[in-house]
């Protein structure tokens, strides 16, 4: 069995072999009989709810657990304490954490593999939903052409760039100065089949893209710096006339939870092109290829 912290650390067969999975609409019960602990720093209604019931469709029994029972980085328990006691009762471990730290830390010291469920670092099942959905729209990921809008340097966007690359799809990043992936990031990005490319300019990014993608200006744990966040990101939202220069069939993503009037306008998120409940709804089926995956369950 394996962990999955992050996209950057699976190869293109590994990733399609995942995809693979979480388009079949039977993977049995591999799980029947066997808990899977699902470790909440942060709170997620997405999460929790695709979580438990990828869990219960592969026969298993989830156990939501919340940071005020395990202590996870308060100094109470280590994060490798609390990952060996999960293992004595779990054939799995899920957490949804601050620091990746806290993730590898877990599972280092675990029997059971552990599972990212969002880390500061990364947001893997997002990007594993995002791909899904994309490829049933479009039947393929080489050279798809995906433009994101806003924050280039957060976990949403550098997981959906390392899931771009290593199935040859054209990643463009249009963030303000100072919001950009790294040049290491960057050069690592570029080794892969696809590419990425960043700019300033949210115009240049969305010119002839088939799918557009933003995410909150402000994540959890960001509310002290909102007023200030809003200012940085003024002129990246998302609105009709932005996905007037994408493609004539492009399509609108957002991870979820949207702020309508700020990151996207209203008429662009409940419009036509928007395929953000098709995302939400294939994070439980990414969650189910995931596990499955994990598992060792043939592809």
């Amino acid at each position: 069995m394996s962990d999955l912290l992050g996209i950057a650390d699976l190869d293109r067969p590994t990733l399609e072999m995942i995809l693979g999975l979480s388009a079949r609409a039977d993977l049995g019960r591999p799980l029947a009989g066997q808990g899977v602990a699902l470790v909440f720093q942060k709170p997620s209604a997405r999460t929790r709810n695709s979580m438990e019931m990828a869990v219960a469709g592969l026969g298993g029994h989830p156990v939501y657990i919340t940071d005020a029972e395990v202590g996870l980085g308060s100094g109470r328990e280590s994060p490798a304490d609390v990952a060996r006691t999960l293992a004595c009762f779990h054939s799995l471990i899920a957490a949804r954490v601050f620091h990746h730290e806290v993730l590898q830390q877990m599972a280092a010291a675990a029997d059971a593999p552990v599972l990212n469920l969002l880390s500061d670092r990364a947001h893997p099942l997002q990007t594993l939903a995002d791909l899904l959905t994309l490829h049933e729209r479009f039947g393929r990921l080489e050279g798809l052409r995906v433009a994101y809008v806003g924050d280039g340097d957060n976990n949403v966007a550098r997981s959906l760039a390392a899931g771009c690359v290593r199935l040859g799809a054209h990643l463009a990043i249009a963030a303000p100065v100072g919001s950009h992936l790294s040049a290491a990031d960057l050069a690592e990005l570029n080794s892969h089949a696809g590419c990425v490319t960043q700019t300033v300019d949210p115009a240049e990014a969305v010119a002839g893209a088939q799918a557009v993608y933003t995410d909150t200006w402000i994540s959890m744990g960001q509310e002290g710096e909102a007023q200030s966040r809003r200012a940085i990101f003024e002129g990246y939202q998302v609105d009709p006339a932005l996905m007037a220069r994408a493609a004539p069939q492009a399509v609108f993503l957002h991870c979820l939870p949207a702020h309508r009037g700020e990151e996207v306008a209203p008429e662009v998120l409940d419009g036509p092109q928007s395929l953000v409940w098709t995302q939400a709804r294939n994070r439980m089926r990414s969650a189910r290829g995931a596990l499955a995956w994990m598992l060792g369950v043939p592809a």
